[in-house]
């Protein structure tokens, strides 16, 4: 099953329109950074997007690079920061590609609804890439659709979107096989996301680099 190209996405349709662009971070992510779990250090998002999360991160004193695989993104990405006055990084690159350029510089790493949009036979070299990212003892944040959430047919692994996209939902037990040799895992819970259209259940998975 094809996945859409996030290019044509992102360069054919009103950002309103796509589903995970927010115009504010999400609460988990703000949680993490106003309670102290994480504090500003160097900082990565995989499939940052059109950049709120790297804004906002910037705007509290990370030092954040953005990577996203579609263009257009980046360049209203780089739009948002300068509006907002920050200071940020952004990079068009496959998040399944080469990481050498940054590797073990960050003490964060973060991705929102990324993981879903990566299919199980890719997900070890991504889930390799993040680790490689991290220095020691680094934190990792990840959210993606949980199986048990009813959207798009409510059933099965592999869903297909009215947007066109292709998902694979995920379950606790099979992100903590995924994550666990590489990270220890400090949270892993399903949990209620507030979406653009209406909340969803997503598996939340914040851990740290072995």
């Amino acid at each position: 099953m094809k996945q859409i190209d996030m290019e044509t996405l992102y360069a054919t349709m009103n950002p309103e329109a796509i589903p995970w662009d927010m115009s504010e971070p999400p609460e988990a992510l703000v949680d993490l950074v106003e309670g102290g779990r994480v504090t500003p250090c160097r900082t990565v998002e995989f499939g940052c997007g059109t950049g709120t999360s790297v804004v906002y991160l910037a705007s509290k004193g990370f030092r954040v690079t953005g990577i996203d695989i579609s263009p257009t993104a980046i360049r209203i990405a780089r739009e948002k920061a300068d509006k907002k006055g920050v200071t940020a990084d952004f990079l068009v690159a496959d998040v399944l590609g080469d990481v050498g350029w940054i590797r073990n510089s960050c003490r964060f790493a973060y991705d929102w609804e990324l993981l879903h949009h990566i299919m199980p036979d890719e997900r070890e070299q991504y889930v390799a890439n993040v680790h490689a990212v991290l220095g020691p003892g680094g934190k990792y944040l990840s959210v993606c659709f949980s199986e048990s959430d009813p959207q798009f047919g409510g059933q099965g692994k592999y869903r297909r979107t009215p947007i066109g996209t292709l998902l694979y939902f995920s379950s606790e037990e099979e992100l903590a096989e995924l994550f666990s040799p590489r990270f220890t895992i400090i949270d892993l819970e399903t949990r209620t996301i507030a979406g653009r259209y209406a909340p969803h259940l997503a598996v939340y998975a914040f851990m740290e680099k072995r």
